[in-house]
């Protein structure tokens, strides 16, 4: 049998963190979970976790039940339980340098001062996994980005939030069936 993906999204567990920027990795796999028709249980490990099929591909998707700057730990639970290779983690997550409503997609780099990704690539012992980065921009005139990150998006933010996140899914699935670039030359073109 073929060796599953590990998709997991970022965020902060809770109900106060739940509409807010920094859990737009969380939304991300909710839909993933949804269209897949499974919902996410307890793991060992230290995230929720829902196994299925994206398009005929194992999946496990996963949500760390740690707050965001603890992220490695249970990331690396989940890939040792389901025996993910490296190349087959996707980390979907909020980025600052991107504009609202951009994806962007990537192997490896740095973290951007992303403590989410900082434990992710600690733990794992590499940063070489697939990154679907959210963009969320930069917050305006002096608002502290830690403090930004926090808050839930604006009214014009939220009018477009579903689409983005549908399309964060959309870009995760091209993932999952075909090569990175593929789905760059698609998902960066904005289509």
């Amino acid at each position: 049998m073929a060796e599953p993906w590990l998709v997991v999204g970022l965020g902060n567990p809770g109900p106060g963190y739940a509409a807010t920027r920094h859990n737009a990795g969380f939304m991300v796999v909710d839909l993933l979970a949804e269209r897949m028709g499974g919902r996410f249980k307890a793991h060992k490990g230290g995230a929720e976790v829902v196994e299925g099929r994206v398009a005929g591909r194992r999946v496990v998707l996963a949500k760390p039940k740690s707050f965001m700057n603890l992220s490695g730990g249970p990331t690396v639970a989940a890939q040792n339980f389901f025996k993910v290779p490296l190349e087959q983690i996707v980390v979907v997550h909020d980025e600052l340098d991107i504009d609202y409503g951009v994806l962007r997609l990537k192997r490896g780099g740095g973290d951007g001062g992303h403590n989410g990704l900082k434990s992710i690539t600690k733990s794992l012992g590499s940063k070489e996994y697939l990154r679907v980065r959210f963009g969320i921009g930069r917050p305006p005139g002096r608002q502290d980005p830690a403090d930004f990150v926090l808050k839930p998006f604006s009214s014009t933010e939220a009018k477009e939030l579903a689409l983005n996140v549908d399309r964060a899914a959309d870009a995760v699935e091209a993932l999952l069936t075909g090569s990175l670039e593929d789905a760059q030359n698609r998902y960066h073109a904005g289509v």
